[in-house]
This record gives C-alpha cells, structure tokens and sequence, in this order.
C-alpha cells in the first residue's frame, strides 16, 4: 500500500512540473508585455507627432478677383455662365458704349479745334510782339523829340506849349509800349508760353480729354483678369451698373494654397521650405503634397476684427492659433481638383528623426 501511495504522489507531480507557469504568473507576463507594448506605441506615437505635425484647421484657399464696372452703363449683353472656366483677356460683360462713343467723337473734335484755334494764337502773338516793337519805336522817337525840344526851348526858340506837348508825348509812347507788352504776355498765356506752362497746353488739355474718353469706351467691354472659374454672378442684361458694383467673382486655381491655423505650440520644429502632405475630405484616400512657404506674423485673433486686449478684465491663457501658408505642388492636382474652402488635413514632415527627438526632449 506504502508502495501505492508513493507511485500515485510520483505520478501527480510529474504533471505539475510540465506545466511551468501558474495562472498569476501567466497573468503578470501577459499584463508586462500589454504594458511594454503599450509603452512603445506611445513613445512611437509621441516621436511621431513631434516629426509630423498635423492639424484639421486648415482650408484651401486661392486669388479670388472681384470683377466690376469702371463706368456707369447699361449691360448690353453677358457672356458667361456660373462656374464656367473663361482666360485671361475674354468677355465677361458688355456694356451699352453708345453715350461713350459720342463723348469719344466730341473730344475728338474739340481736340482738331484747339489745334486750329493755337494756329491763330501764335499768330497773335506774333501780332503782339510786332506791337511791342513798335510802341518801343515809338517811345525812343517820343524821347528824341522831347531831348531836342528841351534843347530848343532853354534857347527860347520854341514855346513852353510845345515842350509841354513832347513831354506828353513821351509819356503817351511810354503807357503805349506797357500796353503792348501786356497784350504780347496776355496772347503768350492763351497756348501756354509764358510762366511755367508749356507750349500748346490747350492742345494737351484736349489731348487729355480725348485720352479720357478712349479710355472711358474701353471700359464698356469688361474682360477676365486672369484664368479661372466664373463664380457668384450677379448681373444680367439690361441691368443699370455703377463703378465699383460687384458683378461677378473670378477665381484662379492655378496658385492655389492651404491656410492650417496650427496650435503655436506646434510650431516649435517648424520651418519654411519643409514638405507637407495633406488630404483632402472630398478625396479620401488620396494624398496631396506640397510645402511650408510662409508663417504669418502673428496669431489670427491679433489680427481679428476685436484683437483681444488681455491688460484688462480677468486673464484666462488660451493657446493662439498661428496662420501657415502650404503651397500646393502642382503634380499633384493636375486636373485641378482642389476648390477654394476645401477642409484639409494637413501633415508638416519636419524631417528630424526618433533619435533626435528623445534627444532634444
């Protein structure tokens, strides 16, 4: 029986002993490894977003140009559609130039009349000097007259009425010569010879006003800036417009960017010139590139409508928002998929590695 017992005690350790690890030590070793496991993957996590920088504040934007009218006019006829793609230099509105034109042919005219009434002005002044000349003949004359008659009366030999009467002459040549010499710088000032003033000023004054009106027709016909796509159009045919009114917006995707407002804490590794890759909500699934070009001044609330003013009131910190602008590679949207506010989720590739950010923490 002793025998017996033995064998079956033998016989229940040998399975204990193949079993090795009881269940608390197999618990603790399956929580180590959870733990270990889940250590690295926050560590790796941490290390990523120190090395890819990311927010979903971020939008697509571009050059949007207000188009509008630059003369009052009735819009004789539109040419263009909503979102319709037009170039640089087409017709996006035609104004009535009826008014315009008229006023082109009568500045025209003026123009011709001022060049033929300057013709007759140089003559006047011409005119003018010889008038000049003479009075100043005249005067010299009068001067000789009165010098020998004061000569012939200190002899007595002739009267003191005729002294009296070369001395008045004189004095008539003298107002005669100023009086030429006005009428010489009056005709000099009607084509602008005299002071300052150029010649022909009255033809460059109507040269001006035919410029004017050239230009003022011009404007009747209201073309594309640039490329892009027609958008937020607001007139039609047969409306009345004013200068300044806003008719239709242009948008250009060509230089297209991405606004990301980043946390400034964010910002610490980040640097002009450094790649970014981003997706797009309305592309899942596919990745645009491109890179950091620029980092605004200051926050967007510095900048805001009401900037907030934190020397009053009570203070309550609230991490800012700082403006990068992402320029987009333009490989990757050929096809121009991209369209202004667009939501992007952008990623900056900082390039520093694992090993430096351990480092530098």
């Amino acid at each position: 029986m002793a025998e017996g017992s033995e064998l079956s005690a033998e016989s229940e350790q040998a399975p204990a002993d193949r079993k090795g690890l009881n269940k608390k030590q197999r618990g603790g070793i399956i929580l180590l490894v959870i733990i270990i496991c889940a250590g690295t993957f926050g560590v790796t996590q941490w290390a990523h977003s120190k090395t890819h920088i990311e927010t979903d504040n971020a939008f697509i934007e571009s050059h949007v140009h207000s188009i509008s009218s630059r003369v009052p006019a009735l819009v004789k006829q539109v040419t263009v559609v909503d979102n319709q793609f037009v170039h640089k230099g087409d017709l996006l509105v035609e104004l009535d130039a009826a008014d315009y034109q008229a006023k082109l042919r009568t500045a025209a005219a003026s123009l011709e009349m001022a060049k033929n009434e300057t013709s007759g002005d140089y003559a006047q002044v011409e005119s003018a000097r010889a008038n000049v000349g003479l009075a100043a003949a005249k005067l010299e004359q009068a001067k000789l007259d009165l010098s020998r008659g004061a000569a012939l009366f200190a002899k007595e030999v002739i009267p003191k009425e005729q002294l009296d009467r070369l001395q008045t002459a004189k004095k008539v040549a003298e107002l005669q010569l100023k009086e030429a010499e006005e009428s010489e710088r009056r005709a000099q000032a009607l084509i602008g010879m005299s002071g300052s003033g150029s010649k022909d000023a009255r033809v460059a004054q109507k040269k001006g006003e035919l410029d004017t009106a050239s230009l003022n027709l011009s404007y009747t016909r209201i073309v594309a800036p640039s490329d892009g796509y027609v958008t937020r159009k607001s007139v039609e045919p047969g409306n009345y417009v004013q200068p300044g009114q806003a008719l239709m917006a242009l948008v250009t995707l060509e230089d297209s960017w991405v606004t990301a407002n980043y946390k400034e804490s964010q910002l610490t590794d980040v640097r002009p010139g450094q790649k970014v890759e981003f997706t797009v909500d309305s592309y899942p699934g596919r990745t645009f590139t491109g890179y950091v070009e620029s980092i605004m001044a200051g926050t967007g609330a510095a900048f805001s409508l009401l900037p907030p003013e934190n020397a009053t009131g009570n203070y309550v910190k609230v991490i800012q928002r700082i403006p990068v602008r992402i320029a987009i590679d333009k490989n990757s949207d050929p096809s121009h998929l991209l369209r202004v506010g667009m939501s992007v989720v952008p990623t900056i590739l900082t390039g520093k590695k694992f090993g430096d950010v351990i480092k530098g923490h």
